[in-house]
């Protein structure tokens, strides 16, 4: 199944998803591709937010986004690997039997899904600026996250 097509079915029926993705094997690359594919999206939806402040102090675009290159497409996938690994740990106090694999499946899993709420939580920021209306779509996307999250991590206990 494409994708997108499961990132849409994830936000209604994220143990079918999950099992999906774990009936194909142990796969570290297709892994990988998840959480970069996350990162880099998380990066691009900075921009409407990033060209904002470049315009209201005179900058430059690619001064403003720079920093968030950094952070979202290098460091950010090294801590995603870190996390994932703490929670796994986490839920090994719970006795559960799930291994390291299916515990960085589940959380890139659920950051990529949850991914269409980034976007547009950055369009938010980008368009109406910080505030109320950003917060509550910040909440929706972390509300999302921790739905998908939860129920994969269920589902690769089974």
């Amino acid at each position: 199944m494409a994708v997108t097509r499961d990132i849409v079915e994830a936000h209604w029926h994220p143990r079918r998803v999950m099992s999906r993705l774990m009936s194909m094997g142990v796969r570290e690359d297709r892994v990988l591709a998840m959480l970069m594919g996350a990162c880099l999206v998380l990066f691009m939806s900075q921009w409407p937010y990033r060209a904002r402040q470049a315009h209201e102090t005179g900058g430059t675009l690619t001064d403003t986004i720079q920093h968030d290159a950094v952070g979202l497409i290098f460091v950010l996938p090294l801590l995603a690997y870190g996390l994932a690994a703490l929670l796994r740990l986490m839920t090994r106090a719970f006795k559960a039997q799930a291994d390291f694999y299916s515990a960085r499946l589940a959380l890139f899993w659920a950051l990529l899904a949850s991914t269409p709420a980034v976007v547009l939580a950055g369009m938010v920021k980008g368009f109406i600026g910080p505030g109320p209306a950003h917060t509550a779509v910040g909440a929706i996307w972390f509300v999302i996250f921790l739905w998908i999250l939860i129920n994969s991590l269920f589902e690769a206990e089974r």
